[in-house]
Order: structure tokens, then C-alpha cells, then sequence
């Protein structure tokens, strides 16, 4: 799936349908990151730059690896399971020149 494709899929979703993990939780507590900001992120995803797919546990979900620019040296990186909802797996905050890590890939 490429990233205007998924960006259209997300905006279907809703706030309520976004689910966090336990792990999610605490990483966005420990790393001073707004839960709001992330679901509008991901119901929004004009950030959005760059994804990735992963193989998914399950053959009715795909998973996502996801990057939300907000300047050249600051972006969030989420991993979304999508299957009806969206589950957030893991949050990063990044402080560093993230084009070069998705050049990489």
C-alpha cells in the first residue's frame, strides 16, 4: 500500500477507534508524548511522510510502520495494526534527522 492510500484508509477512522496498548501507554508517559496528538495524527495524517508494512500476526490485520514529520529533526514514529480498529503497538519520539533513517529503508 503506498502513503496516499493509507492516508485515506486512516481518515476513515474515528478517535474511539483507535486502541492503545498497554506498552503504548506507558512509552507515551515516559517519553512525554500526548495521546490526543497521536489519534488526531492518525485521524489527521497530513504529518504523515513515510510508511512501511510489516507482516502482521494475523492474515485479516496489516500492520504498519508509520512516520509523522513535525520539523527536520523531530518526528513520531507509530506501529499501527489495523483489523477494524487501530491498534497502536509502540510510539517513538525522535529528536534526530529522520530522513536519513527512512532513506535507509
Amino acid at each position: 500500500m503506498n502513503l496516499e492510500e493509507l492516508k485515506n484508509k486512516l481518515r476513515k477512522y474515528k478517535k474511539k477507534d483507535i486502541i492503545f496498548t498497554k506498552h503504548t501507554e506507558i512509552r507515551a508517559l515516559s517519553r512525554n508524548m500526548n495521546l490526543d496528538e497521536i489519534k488526531e495524527n492518525i485521524i489527521n495524517p497530513k504529518k504523515l511522510v513515510f510508511c512501511k508494512e510489516q507482516d502482521a500476526e494475523n492474515p485479516n490485520e496489516k500492520k504498519y510502520e508509520c512516520y509523522f514529520a513535525y520539523s527536520e529533526n523531530h518526528c513520531h514514529k507509530y506501529v499501527l495494526v489495523l483489523n477494524g480498529k487501530i491498534i497502536i503497538v509502540t510510539i517513538i519520539d525522535i529528536n534526530r534527522n529522520w530522513q536519513r533513517i527512512i532513506q535507509r529503508k
